[in-house]
Parts: structure tokens; C-alpha cells; sequence
């Protein structure tokens, strides 16, 4: 069993939810990371997602496009993030996810990346701008590391596609319940509410959802 799938396992028992926290990798600088992933742990996160700082980040809004910004200005580069990832997990043994575009990981190559993922202890990846039915060498090589592939879900996939990436993920299933980009939102919305009822018998015994706040 994964690090993430042991989480969501232990919090299932107990009746709770997983609490997914977020940091660009590299905002404001490299070597705040670590401080803002330790207060997250301290609050309460069960998985921490750290996100590679990309210069054209389409699926983020105007927070994180700043912050990749940042970090890049900083001279954040994904070997960094990397690093960073192998330093959180050796200290609050939490598992990290990374959030990254497809851009860094090709210009790495596949099996480098996931190589050096596996070696730092990263637990799992996504990777917005892939769509499964490209991802057959990046679902291999993932696997081959023991990394988990986390693949991103909408209202407007059809069933006969959500039963594919289902089917193509592993750790958990990100359920992107509203169109547009990443942002702050004040309060759940009923959509939420009717896409997880919708997916959930898709998945249900298979994976456990994550929805972005």
C-alpha cells in the first residue's frame, strides 16, 4: 500500500476526511518552503502538495501564477522542488505530492524524473496538462518507481471517460468540481455537491476523491 493510500486508509477508520495542503515550491524564495511546509504539518495537514513553479501554469489562477513566478525569479528549478520534497518527508514523514506541468518532467525525461521522485520520497504526481489517454509511458515509468499517478477529473468529463482515468489513477482521484482556474472560493457549492455524488459510485472501494478548496 502507498504512503497516500495508508493515509486515506487510517483516516477512513476513523470516520475523517484527508486534509490536502498546498505550497508553490520556491515562494517568496527556496529556503521558506520548508518553514511554511512545517507550520502546514503542524496545522493539521495529512498530505502536503508542492507545486513545481512552470512559466505558463494555464490550469492556476492569479495566486499561484504569482507565486510561480516568484519562486522562479528566485531561481526555483524542479531538482530544487525535488530537494525540498526529500527534506519535508524526512522531517514530518508526511506524504508530498507534486504538482507539476508535463513541460519539466519531458524536458527531464520520464525515467529520471520519477527516478529522482522515488529517491527524494515522493509519494505521487500530478500533472494537469496530461490527459490518460497520452500517458501510457508516464503511467509506466511512475509505476515502475512506485509513484502514484493522480489524475484530475470534471463536470464536463463523461462517464465513459471518467471510468478511463479511474481506472489510470492511483493515490487518490482530484476532482475538479468547477470550470476556470485555481482560486480562493468563500463557500461549497451545490455543483460540488451533485459531481461527487456523481462520481462517487465510479469510485467508491477503488480510490478516494480530493477536491481543491
Amino acid at each position: 500500500m502507498s504512503g497516500i493510500a495508508n493515509v486515506f486508509q487510517k483516516l477512513k477508520v476513523q470516520g475523517d476526511g484527508a486534509l490536502i495542503g498546498y505550497v508553490t515550491g520556491g515562494d517568496p524564495e527556496p529556503r521558506f518552503t520548508p518553514v511554511i511546509a512545517e507550520a502546514l504539518v503542524k496545522g493539521g495537514v495529512d498530505i502536503l502538495e508542492l507545486g513545481v513553479p512552470f512559466s505558463d501554469p494555464i490550469a492556476d489562477g492569479p495566486t499561484i501564477q504569482a507565486a510561480s513566478v516568484h519562486a522562479l525569479e528566485a531561481g526555483t528549478t524542479p531538482k530544487k522542488v525535488l530537494g525540498m520534497a526529500g527534506e519535508i518527508k524526512r522531517k514530518y514523514g508526511v506524504p508530498v505530492v507534486l504538482l507539476t506541468y508535463y513541460n519539466p518532467v519531458f524536458r527531464m525525461g520520464l525515467e529520471n524524473f520519477f527516478r529522482l521522485a522515488s529517491n527524494f520520497g515522493v509519494d505521487g504526481v500530478v500533472v494537469p496538462d496530461l490527459p490518460v489517454e497520452e500517458a501510457g509511458d508516464y503511467r509506466e515509468a511512475a509505476r515502475s518507481c512506485g509513484v502514484d499517478t493522480v489524475f484530475l477529473a470534471a463536470p464536463s468529463t463523461t462517464n465513459e471517460r471518467l471510468r478511463k482515468i479511474v481506472g489510470c489513477t492511483s493515490g487518490f482521484l482530484y476532482l475538479v468540481s468547477h470550470f476556470g482556474v485555481t482560486g480562493a472560493r468563500e463557500a461549497l457549492e451545490d455543483s460540488t455537491v451533485r459531481l461527487i455524488k456523481r462520481v462517487l459510485p465510479y469510485t467508491a472501494g477503488r480510490l478516494p476523491l480530493a477536491e481543491p478548496a
